[in-house]
């Protein structure tokens, strides 16, 4: 029995990545009204050599935000974040999500139902892997995020799959 149940959570965290791409449109992904003006703007763009990303980034976020990497499941330390705030880029401080979208997925990854607000992350289409998926990547510097899947909650039916690792957090 406990093989059957392991095997079946170890099945469903294997595929909570792997399912097909969203098509939806989010909502107000800032329902707290979050003031992002002490934030830098998306359009605010970060170039930096692969050198100075290696610097300033852990290895294990280095390999997330610049290679697009995925961390293990249910390891990451924002999985279980649940304080009032702003979740950011890890590697520029763009601000990404507010802690009011954020949802329990079951994925062993943070999850929200939308973006904090439009033009902060960017869809791109990721065929690796023998699959389909819309990539999410920080709109500021270009760092892969995780992916965006349409099995999310109301109101926007979406949920973004984040690595932990890519994000930081501000609590207000």
């Amino acid at each position: 029995m406990k093989i059957t149940i392991y095997a079946i959570l170890l099945l469903s965290t294997l595929t909570a990545c792997a399912q097909k791409p969203s098509t939806g449109v989010p909502t107000n992904g800032n329902p707290s009204n979050f003031d992002l003006s002490a934030y830098p703007k998306a359009s605010d763009t970060v170039q930096k050599s692969d050198a100075a990303w290696r610097a300033m980034l852990s290895p294990a976020a280095y390999d997330v935000l610049r290679n697009a990497g995925t961390e293990q499941p249910f390891t990451g330390a924002l999985l279980n974040e649940h304080e009032h705030g702003i979740f950011t880029c890890a590697a520029c401080g763009n601000p990404l999500f507010s802690s009011d979208t954020k949802f329990e997925s079951g994925t062993g990854w943070p999850s929200f139902w939308a973006p904090i607000e439009p033009g902060r992350v960017i869809q791109k289409t990721d065929n690796t892997f023998g699959m389909s998926r819309t990539e999410i990547l920080c709109a500021r510097c270009g760092s892969h995020l995780g992916h965006v899947f349409d099995d999310g909650p109301q109101p926007t039916g979406l949920r973004y799959c984040m690595n932990s690792v890519a994000l930081g957090f501000d609590k207000k």
